[in-house]
């Protein structure tokens, strides 16, 4: 009777990781595909690449910051701003900022500004081109409160933070604090966080949208997943992988895995935040690197190969890694 029952309970095991795995690639298969379309249409010229910037422009400009105004004016504050997993979020971030300068400084022999730029190309996740598709399909509206209120500190937290550690480590800057007044005006002024406050403030006084206004705003917040997605793919045609490989797989490392460990450990054996809920933080900071990496080494000149390796490497490899951390925590 146990040698009959065996095998059977064996197949039952395979079976049931099976699905889960088809589930997981369910969440991430039309996501990377959408990317793989973007590069490709860029690549064989079927989409121009010159047009490849106005898509990006279009999403973070207009349609995001719909899709972010939209939810906010529903949004649950005591659901969305939850300490116990945006703090440990953002202590993750600072943690392979930190790792990846010093990493970039002993081990690469860069300079203290340039060790800076690599941190950064670790710190800076894609929290909306890919985040938001893969939170949505992965956990669906549950979730999103809780992502919206991250990616609305995103950008000003960590571009500030970036810009103010990179004038302490240079010895070539102007004064911290212009750098620190620009980098936070620049923040402020991004469509991204405007959609963010101006969701929050209908929320607070209790508007809601009606007639042309809810239809508009509607009709470009669905954009943003399709459109994102390729503009990404088409965008990744710009970035090759060259003699800096080995940095960018070092700051990879510490974006695909290091920081959503970081989240994980802070989060549940240490601040005991229930796994269902913390789970929605932690796959977040799995998320490959923005753009903004790119954009941040250029304004200060600083390890621009890094972060376009970085955004390439982390970009592929993320098909991979956050396979696993769904496969982890449950999708």
């Amino acid at each position: 009777m146990t040698r009959s029952v065996f095998p059977c309970l064996l197949v039952l095991s395979r079976l049931a990781k099976a699905l889960r795995m088809l589930s997981v690639l369910n969440v991430i298969a039309p996501v990377f595909i959408l990317i793989g379309l973007g590069y490709l249409a860029v690549r064989v010229k079927f989409y121009p690449r010159a047009g490849v910037g106005g898509l990006i422009a279009y999403v973070n400009n207009f349609a995001t910051p719909c899709l972010l105004f939209r939810a906010m004016i529903d949004v649950d504050f005591s659901a969305a701003f939850n300490p116990s997993i945006i703090g440990p979020f953002y202590l993750g971030a600072l943690s392979v900022l930190a790792l990846g300068a010093v990493g970039a400084a002993r081990v690469f022999k860069r300079r203290p500004g340039e060790a800076v730029a690599v941190g950064f190309s670790a710190m800076f996740t894609n929290t909306v081109l890919v985040g938001i598709p893969i939170m949505q399909r992965a956990y669906g509206d549950e979730a999103m409160p809780i992502v919206y209120s991250i990616i609305g500190l995103h950008a000003p937290v960590l571009m500030t933070v970036g810009m103010f550690v990179m004038e302490l480590a240079r010895r070539d800057g102007g004064k911290v604090s212009v750098a620190l007044f620009q980098g936070l005006k620049k923040s402020l002024a991004n469509p991204i966080l405007i959609g963010i406050a101006l969701g929050l403030l209908a929320n607070l006084f209790g508007l809601q949208l009606s007639g042309v206004a809810d239809e508009v705003t509607l009709l470009l917040a669905g954009t943003v997943m399709p459109v994102a997605l390729f503009g990404l793919g088409g965008a990744l045609n710009e970035y090759r992988l060259g003699e800096t490989w080995a940095q960018a797989l070092m700051t990879t490392s510490m974006q695909l895995v290091v920081h959503p460990a970081i989240a994980w450990i802070v989060m549940v054996p240490i601040l005991g935040v229930d796994p269902h809920l913390a789970r929605y933080g932690v796959l977040l900071a799995a998320m490959p690197a923005g753009i903004n990496v790119y954009i941040f080494a250029t304004y200060y000149n600083r390890a621009m190969d890094v972060a376009a390796n970085t955004i390439l490497l982390s970009t592929v490899l993320s098909v991979f890694t956050i396979t696993g951390w769904l496969l982890l925590l449950g999708a």
